[in-house]
């Protein structure tokens, strides 16, 4: 049987690993632009054999820095989906371990009927049942080029629990 205190005492006291996430092979890093941007593209949080990656706000950028697709919005929101894919893949997970994400449009107006069926042509070709909670909100964007922009939250695993 299993002593329910034990494992919330083990819990309390487990130390909480971080570590900065990256992907070369899709983004590069904020601080290596022109204008350097202080933060990771994501953190990684290890605590007792569940890990949380925190991913932050993802746009249409390529590996070297640049706005990609500007002024075509069903291809910048494919490029981020390819480019949380990407850092997801980078922490050994996929899209079926994203709980939430927030997405950010320039114009809600114009973009969200597309934004919507885009969002859930990749749902259904990650095959992803449940879908993750989300919230859309219009935005002012850290570029003027980008149209979209999305933050993600995946939680899984690292630890086989006992049966």
């Amino acid at each position: 049987m299993i002593d329910f205190s034990e494992v919330l005492e083990t819990i309390a006291h487990a130390p909480i690993q971080r570590s900065a996430m990256t992907n070369h092979g899709v983004l590069n890093e904020a601080y290596a632009y022109a204008k350097p941007s202080s933060f990771s593209r994501g953190m990684r949080i290890d605590l007792n054999g569940i890990t949380i990656l925190l991913i932050s706000g993802t746009a249409s950028i390529d590996e070297n820095g640049q706005s990609v697709h500007i002024g075509d919005f069903r291809a910048q929101l494919r490029r981020t989906y390819d480019n949380i894919t990407g850092l997801l893949e980078s922490e050994g997970c996929t899209w079926h371990d994203i709980v939430r994400t927030t997405c950010y449009l320039r114009d809600i107006d114009r973009d969200y009927e597309v934004f919507n069926e885009e969002r859930t042509n990749f749902f259904k070709e990650q095959g992803l049942d449940p879908l993750p909670a989300s919230t859309g909100i219009q935005a002012h964007l850290c570029r003027p080029e980008l149209l979209i922009e999305i933050e993600a939250i995946a939680m899984f695993r690292t630890e086989k629990t006992a049966n």
